[in-house]
């Protein structure tokens, strides 16, 4: 039991070696988008050209850098840049990357699936654990393989 306590208080801390220099959060971290459109910049100004625009609210990203009121972000084939940090949100969301992905009423692949999602959908983040985590979308909810998943650490534990 003592390993186990040993290990559980290491793991975070190794996490979150890299702090953002404004916000004192971890790097890199995942969020949302709060807004339906998002100007994504070439550097953390307004005066930067706007290399493309994120389109579809609720979309996971992820912080790896930060400076003022902007945060650099990527989506989950790399692409990115700088946002302002007005047009994110801390509700954590996950991008299904397997098609027809079954959901479980438990963690457990022996569980009734009680939904399929398909690839590409946007659902809510709940609660993790090791290899699991669960998810919300359409009004339909259940448990689903971490590794199936995008926008959620591969360690990442939550309640």
């Amino acid at each position: 039991m003592a390993a186990f306590v040993a290990t559980s208080f290491s793991t975070p801390v190794l996490a979150e070696d890299e702090r953002g220099p404004v916000t004192n959060l971890p790097l890199p971290r995942y969020v949302s988008m709060k807004a339906t459109e998002g100007n994504v910049r070439r550097g953390p100004s307004l005066t930067h050209r706007i290399d493309w625009v994120f389109k579809r609210r609720d979309m996971p990203l992820q912080v790896t850098a930060e400076h003022g009121h902007w945060r650099k972000v990527q989506d989950r084939d790399g692409a990115g840049g700088w946002v302002h940090y007005a047009l994110l949100s801390g509700v954590r969301t996950v991008l299904v990357e397997k098609d027809m992905m079954p959901i479980y009423s438990s963690a457990d692949p022996q569980s009734t699936i009680s939904a399929h999602f398909e690839l590409g959908v946007v659902a809510r983040l709940g609660s993790c654990v090791q290899d699991w985590c669960r998810i919300s979308a359409g009004g339909y909810r259940g448990w689903a393989p971490k590794t199936d998943l995008w926008g959620v650490a591969p360690k990442e534990l939550r309640d």
